[in-house]
């Protein structure tokens, strides 16, 4: 062997998943667990316009090949599922007569959540990656690749070698060593700590109360309950789920100490869930539905109960999801995020570059005027 060499894997059964995990940095939205759960699952798939292209970085290291860097990428026949995006783009790829379809797509399937995507121990090896993600890039039939939510240290890395930059907004609450939910309202403005304690007061009222399952905690009938509510959000939306239940149930059995799961009860039985991922210092909103209508019931499956959860475990940011003004007024404050674009027509490229240049001045007036209205007192 060389002193390096880069593979691309299709599925993750060939990887180690104690060496992709200690590159993963116990980000559980990496995992060697929740990606390959996905492909077992049928939900990355060619069929479902996600097709694994996983980039690996080895090294010959005292006779021993191991895994040096990763980069989770897929062949994408459409722009679903990504929370950034770049529908004009195709549109106008398809008015001149060109196929953006397929392209390349460095991010973690259908969770706008941050982290590495050139994961790797050293910048060295991040450099490693970025190079191959070009070359790959360069010798398949694509239009372009995009990395979405990465690190500082990758975005950075990115740019240096070309890519194009875009910025977004996300809505993030971050821990200030509350000791309690009402030492956290307590910081907050009259009229937006009134607001919530109504909200919540109406939930009690309306005689809801909740379970917050970890772990083995979780039932069979947990996942079962849960995946009638996912499916139920995206029929609302007239969309198709991304995910299923089976890979609801591999998660839930492979990375259980990732996993919080809140569930809405009224009169015995089941009304509302959420799922969340987390760690010892970020929890990550992902999922949820509802089976029946009440009022305040979204804001306290998904953000009261699960702030409460973050707060009685020390866990720092609470990263809410794509989009959302609505967590402004709940102690979310707006992050800006980051993603990098490399197109190969360079016609499109440069009008692209045009367009990102404006969009971000956009963003940054759209920041501005949001921290302006921060619900916390000044």
């Amino acid at each position: 062997m060389r002193e390096y060499e880069i593979k691309v894997v299709d599925d993750l059964s060939e990887v180690s998943p104690l060496e992709w995990d200690k590159l993963a940095d116990d980000n559980p939205t990496l995992k060697h667990a929740f990606l390959q759960s996905m492909i077992d699952a049928g939900c990355t798939t060619a069929k479902t316009g996600w097709l694994p292209q996983f980039i690996t970085l080895w090294r010959d290291i005292a006779g021993h090949v191991v895994l040096a860097g990763a980069v989770p990428l897929y062949m994408k026949g459409h722009s679903y599922g990504e929370y950034v995006f770049d529908w004009a783009w195709a549109e106008a790829y398809h008015r001149a007569g060109l196929q953006y379809y397929p392209k390349l797509l460095a991010a973690v399937p259908f969770t706008p959540c941050s982290g590495a995507r050139m994961i790797a121990a050293t910048d060295g090896d991040r450099q490693l990656l970025i190079q191959g993600l070009l070359e790959i890039t360069a010798q398949s039939e694509v239009s372009s690749v995009h990395v979405l939510f990465p690190t500082e240290a990758d975005h950075a890395a990115l740019i240096t070698a070309g890519f194009m930059p875009r910025t977004s907004v996300q809505f993030h609450w971050q821990n200030a060593g509350y000791a309690t939910f009402d030492a956290f309202l307590a910081t907050m403005s009259h009229d937006k700590r009134k607001k919530i304690k109504q909200e919540r007061k109406k939930v009690t009222e309306a005689g809801v109360t909740f379970e917050r399952k970890t772990g083995a905690e979780i039932t069979s009938a947990d996942w079962d309950f849960f995946t009638r509510c996912y499916n139920g959000t995206y029929r609302e939306h007239h969309s198709t789920p991304y995910l299923n239940r089976q890979f609801f149930g591999l998660i839930g059995a492979k990375m259980p100490e990732n996993i919080l799961l809140v569930i809405a009860i009224r009169d015995g039985r089941p009304i509302a869930a959420s799922l969340n991922l987390f760690n010892q210092a970020t929890l990550f909103g992902r999922y949820w539905g509802t089976t029946e209508f009440q009022s305040g019931l979204h804001f306290e499956t998904c953000y009261y109960q699960t702030l409460e959860f973050c707060i009685e475990r020390g866990i720092q940011i609470f990263e809410g999801g794509a989009q959302g003004e609505h967590k402004l007024a709940r102690g979310f404050m707006p992050v800006k995020c980051h993603s990098a674009h490399w197109l190969k027509e360079p016609r499109f490229a440069q009008a692209v570059e045009d367009f990102l240049r404006r969009e971000t001045g956009g963003i940054e007036s759209y920041v501005d005027e949001l921290s302006e209205h921060q619900p916390f007192k000044t």
